[in-house]
Parts: structure tokens; C-alpha cells; sequence
């Protein structure tokens, strides 16, 4: 994990409050796994640095896409940032996913809202190895979606949105295949909706990404601390340095 002041190379709003910043630098050659984060120091005026999925990785053009969601001041500041200029930078920074599916598997990859960008990177990874990936991503409605062409690349997609304006209406849990039909699963969203796809695919083998507020995002500050279960025996872990990802019967949602 390194600082440093990454060159924005492209920032655009691609869905309702929903934006792409593309950004280059060192970093982008150090991304080991899919599902790891940056940590974005906005400005001197915001002195948390924001947790930000990365979604893809360039290495021939040296870049990290972002996708983050407006949701208060901070994000919202970060919205007026333009190509040319440059943002401070930590990464990259936690555990992503596994990659050690084999060629000929079926991979699940399960998004809710802003979840979705780092299962992204990550089906890029799988469907370079030969795995057959299959994606349910949910969105609020058809103002928010985003990536649906990308992911459709790379695989059968299924759509649910909360107001049935686009695919199924309902939440990812509606719409997931049947179980004899996948050999791993991938997820990562909101915790309710993590909550709820670990009991549906309980005898599934899979990976979930949790969503959390981070302070330090290094493990030192303690501020996103979760409970573990008793089967895993470490008490608690840090979402920032621990994972985010883990895998689903370790820890308590």
C-alpha cells in the first residue's frame, strides 16, 4: 500500500448521483485481487478519506476505475473534480477475492447498488480463466443503473429493481438460479442483502464483501470492527485490513 497523487483521467456521472473516475498512477500496478479498495482523501476539508471498490484495472493504460454514489457532502465535493487534476490517493488497501475457480465452473455474482462495481473486475478475472459467470444485479430503479453492458460481456445478466421499471421487480434474492446450477458464489451490497443471500446459498461454497465505514482504513483505528462466529475463533475482525472480503460463515452480519 502506497500514497500517492493519482492523475484523473476521465470523470463522468453515468447513472442518477452515480459517477466513473478514472485514475492513473502507480497504484494500478499493485492491485493484486479483485474486491480491493482505495482510500480518497477528497480535500483538506473532509478529513476522513472515503473507502472506494475498485472496479477495473488497466495495466496497459496504468489506470484504476472508480464508481462511487453521491451520499453527503464529501462525495458530493468529489463530484467537482476534473480530468487533469489530481486526488491523494492510499491503496491498495484489504483482501479481494479468491481466483482459484477452475475452467468449465459456474461462478454467481451477486450486487446491490454500489456493490456491484468490484464483482465487476472480478468477472473479468473469472471469465479469463474459462469460468462461466452469471450475474444478479440489483438495482433501486432504472435511473440507477449502471455497467449493465459491461457485465453482459462477460455473461448472462439478470436485473431486479426495487420499482419493477427494469427486469424483476424485487430484490437480488428473487431472482437467484437454482442452486444446482452454481459451484461458487460472489457477493457484495448492502448488509441486509449480504444477510439474506448467505441464507438462501447456505450450502454453497462462496465469498461475501462487506460494506463498512472505515476510519484509518490500515487496521488501526478499530472503526470497522465486526463480530466473528465461533467456528472461525479470532473474536472480531477488521473489515479494512481483514478483509472485506471473507468468506460467509466467518463472520456474524
Amino acid at each position: 500500500m502506497i500514497r500517492e497523487w493519482m492523475r484523473i483521467v476521465n470523470h463522468q456521472e453515468i447513472a442518477e448521483k452515480t459517477y466513473l473516475i478514472e485514475l492513473e498512477g502507480e497504484i494500478s500496478t499493485l492491485v493484486k485481487r479483485p474486491g480491493q479498495f482505495v482510500h480518497v482523501q477528497i480535500s483538506e476539508q473532509y478529513f476522513l478519506r472515503r473507502p472506494v471498490s475498485i472496479a477495473d484495472v488497466s495495466p496497459v493504460k496504468g489506470t484504476i476505475t472508480l464508481l462511487y454514489k453521491v451520499m453527503g457532502d464529501g462525495t458530493e465535493a468529489l463530484t467537482y473534480k476534473q480530468s487533469g487534476q489530481s486526488l491523494d490517493i492510499v491503496g491498495p488497501g484489504g483482501n479481494g477475492f479468491p481466483v482459484h475457480q477452475q475452467r468449465g465452473e459456474q461462478a454467481l455474482l451477486v450486487g446491490g447498488g454500489i456493490g456491484i462495481p468490484p464483482l465487476y473486475y472480478l468477472a473479468k478475472q473469472l471469465t479469463a480463466k474459462g469460468v462461466s459467470v452469471k450475474s444478479v444485479l440489483g438495482y433501486r430503479s432504472e435511473s440507477d443503473l449502471f455497467y449493465v453492458d459491461e457485465f453482459q460481456s462477460l455473461g448472462e445478466v439478470q436485473i431486479t429493481t426495487n420499482d419493477g421499471s427494469v427486469g424483476e421487480q424485487g430484490f437480488v434474492t428473487d431472482a437467484l438460479p437454482p442452486l444446482n446450477s452454481i459451484d461458487y458464489y460472489y457477493t457484495c451490497g448492502p448488509t441486509i442483502m449480504l444477510k439474506k443471500v448467505k441464507e438462501e446459498l447456505i450450502n454453497v461454497p462462496g465469498y461475501i464483501s462487506i460494506e463498512e465505514r472505515m476510519g484509518c482504513g490500515i487496521g488501526a483505528c478499530f472503526a470497522c470492527v465486526l463480530e466473528t462466529s465461533e467456528s472461525c475463533g479470532k473474536g472480531y475482525v477488521r473489515v479494512c485490513s481483514d478483509g472485506p472480503v471473507f468468506r460467509p460463515e466467518e463472520v456474524i452480519l
